[in-house]
């Protein structure tokens, strides 16, 4: 079931909501212990996806639902070889970091998002787990796995 959300460049005022919806992404598998919102922002491997949002070169899309309230978010940002994400291709390759707000997804968010910040990005990566529902998604979206480890990932789109 798709709802009706409208879509918004993200500015450097949707930095708490980017960085909400970055513990969303971490916190997607309800089987696993959450990390807090001070982990993830203390924590330097995970908090590079949001530090300093908006920095120079990064981009990205807000969903806003009917009621006008933010429910989900994607967004791309560039990573160095010396400090890379969990996605990391190349220098001159953006990782697509998403996350959408637990009661709205499975609602066509997620794609609408993805479409929305790819449109303009020419190739873009990301990091998934296996057992993550949204790796079926980045799959619809035309990710492919370009390399994995034991448990997750590395897909891009070209």
């Amino acid at each position: 079931m798709e709802a009706h959300i409208d879509l918004r460049a993200a500015t450097a005022a949707d930095r708490r909501f980017i960085e909400d919806m970055a513990v969303e992404a971490f916190n997607w598998n309800p089987d696993r212990a959450s990390l807090s919102r001070e982990k993830v922002l203390s924590d330097p491997q995970l908090n590079k996806y949001v530090i300093d949002w908006p920095r120079e070169g990064d981009s990205g899309v807000i969903a806003v639902g009917p009621g006008g309230e933010s429910i989900g978010a994607a967004w791309l940002r560039f990573y160095t070889a010396e400090n890379p994400g969990y996605g990391f291709v190349s220098e001159d390759v953006p990782e697509l970091s998403i996350g959408v707000v637990a009661g709205w997804r499975g609602k066509g968010v997620g794609t609408a998002l993805i479409r929305a910040v790819v449109a303009t990005a020419g190739r873009v990566s990301l990091s998934v787990e296996r057992a993550n529902p949204a790796r079926d998604l980045y799959l619809r979206e035309g990710f492919r796995s370009l390399s994995s480890d034991k448990d997750a990932d590395t897909m891009v789109r070209d």
